[in-house]
């Protein structure tokens, strides 16, 4: 069995560490409620949460826009 849910990404901090190369971004994903559409079955159940990613690859964070919305697929990893 899978999920389907539909995340807008709600924030995206930059992290940096002046001792090295190091850098990082939190990213926020909150669900998106469709009264429609194929999401909306999810969001009426699941009105609320949140998804939170600490990525320290650039090229990762560079996936992801601000007030985009994305679909996350939650499948059992067997």
């Amino acid at each position: 069995m899978s999920v389907r849910a539909k995340f807008k990404c709600w924030s995206i901090q930059h992290s940096y560490s002046h001792s090295s190369d190091y850098s990082a971004a939190q990213v926020t994903l909150v669900p998106v409620y469709d009264a429609d559409g194929p999401n909306a079955s999810w969001s009426k159940a699941t009105p609320s949460g949140k998804i939170e990613m600490l990525i320290t690859n650039p090229g990762a964070v560079e996936q992801f826009e601000l007030g985009k919305d994305y679909f996350v697929d939650f499948t059992p990893a067997e």
